[in-house]
């Protein structure tokens, strides 16, 4: 055979085995009932729909990925000529999925028509997906009966900044959330609604950042308005710190009334700031699961530091949760060792302690301070966190958080051995020898 058709074939041979192990890592194949996503169809397929677009930002590699394969095909199959079900590999197209702030995998993000982009965060099964895909679709819905999208005025077409609100969200969003939430549940036919819609979307556009503003709509949502004795329309709830003790707002129904209202109770509803010692899988659900960002500490054992020393990092710590206490973080700190899985996860230990790591549980990504273990670096560390971070990593699977007895304050204690002499050691047979 001659060298250049040789060459050929290998070349040929080369192409074909790429194209099938690209193939192979895909979660979706050509007959999946999923919307296959690329840069060349994006625009098309997503932004410029008239309908809700559920996306799936994967990873081929990614375990929660491959496990979320059935369900999303089975939810795109249930959804079909209600709203799109598409899927789009972020490691095949990093630059887009960068567009969108994808940090870990699987993302779920839906689009609508004249709002941006959020991120779901209800449970990956069928049946939340497809509720709340249609009460997506069915918000869409009342906006164009209403005449609040579908073109007009800039001012119409803008998003507002209220946050829907539904059984598959609510308890994720606003019960287990640190943060101060203002919750209006209406009834799309109801006038004073109407009337209320323009303020409510302006106080929620001046508030964001500061306060979270709701809406539930109840002809939609027949048990959060039984759940919370809702009566009539509007009725305001304010979940402040006691998220199981809401209560209604009941001043003016105007936008700078609310934000006045709001402001106020942030100042009164603001959490102490705490640093927590990681002591049991219990502190980890409860202090990092809902978090935004969970900044973990590991310290340096008790014989390095001693309490003089431990007690300086969690005060160092404490003044850092002090200077970010409006933002949905928590702190939680683990002696070197004691937490050994989630510092393999993690990756410290090569740099020695103190070590400080910023963990989002929810998004399965992490990433390390760098620098020194000091005030400064660290305020600057949980800035940049906020902002979406640096260098962010996936973490590969959920760590193993063991049970362990929480620090008593105290020094370390060396414990000695006691003290023998050869005699001792010897015993009966030094005696014998003796006795000879």
């Amino acid at each position: 055979m001659h060298r250049s058709s040789q060459v050929l074939i290998a070349l040929l041979l080369t192409s074909l085995i790429f194209e099938l192990s690209s193939r192979v890592d895909a979660l979706y194949g050509p007959s999946s009932p999923v919307v296959q996503l690329n840069p060349s169809n994006f625009k098309s397929k997503v932004l410029n729909s008239n309908g809700v677009v559920l996306v799936e930002f994967f990873a081929p590699w990614c375990g929660h990925c491959k496990a979320l394969t059935p369900i999303w095909e089975k939810a795109a199959t249930v959804l079909k000529g209600v709203a799109t079900v598409a899927a789009l590999d972020a490691d095949a197209h990093q630059s887009l999925a960068q567009e969108y702030g994808i940090r870990g995998f699987p993302t779920i993000k839906v689009f609508a028509p004249g709002k941006p982009p959020a991120d779901y965060q209800g449970a990956r099964d069928v049946k939340p997906i497809v509720d709340f895909s249609i009460q997506q679709v069915r918000a869409l819905v009342n906006e164009r009966l209403s005449g609040k999208s579908g073109g007009g005025s800039s001012e119409k077409s803008e998003p507002s900044a209220s946050v829907v609100l539904d059984s598959s969200n609510f308890d994720e969003l606003v019960l287990k959330s640190k943060e101060l939430w203002i919750v209006e549940f209406f009834a799309p036919w109801c006038g004073h609604c109407k009337k209320l819609a323009p303020e409510w979307k302006k106080a929620s556009k001046n508030l964001k950042g500061k306060v979270k503003l709701g809406h539930v709509d109840c002809d939609a949502e027949k048990s959060l308005m039984s759940r919370f004795n809702v009566q009539g329309f509007p009725t305001i709830l304010v979940f402040g710190a006691d998220k199981d003790s809401p209560f209604p707002y009941e001043g003016a129904r105007s936008a700078s009334a609310i934000e006045s209202f709001a402001l106020e109770q942030l100042e009164t509803n603001v959490s102490p700031p705490e640093v927590t010692e990681l002591t049991g899988p219990d502190v980890m659900e409860d202090k990092c699961g809902s978090a935004a960002i969970c900044f973990v500490a590991f310290l340096p054992d008790i014989l390095d530091s001693k309490a003089e020393g431990r007690n300086k990092y969690l005060e160092l710590l404490l003044s850092v949760a002090e200077k970010f206490k409006r933002s949905p973080y928590s702190y939680v700190w683990a002696a070197a060792g004691k937490q050994s899985d989630l510092e393999k996860h993690l990756g410290v230990g090569g740099y020695g302690y103190p070590a400080l790591v910023a963990l989002n549980l929810k998004k399965g990504a992490y990433a390390p301070l760098r620098s020194a273990f000091e005030l400064h670096q660290i305020t600057e560390f949980v800035k940049e966190a906020g902002r979406g971070g640096k260098g962010n990593l996936p973490l590969d699977s959920k760590p193993v958080i063991v049970t362990s007895e929480p620090w008593d304050g105290k020094d370390g204690e060396i414990i000695e051995e006691d003290e023998f002499s050869l005699e001792e050691l010897m015993g009966d047979e030094t005696k014998s020898k003796d006795e000879l």
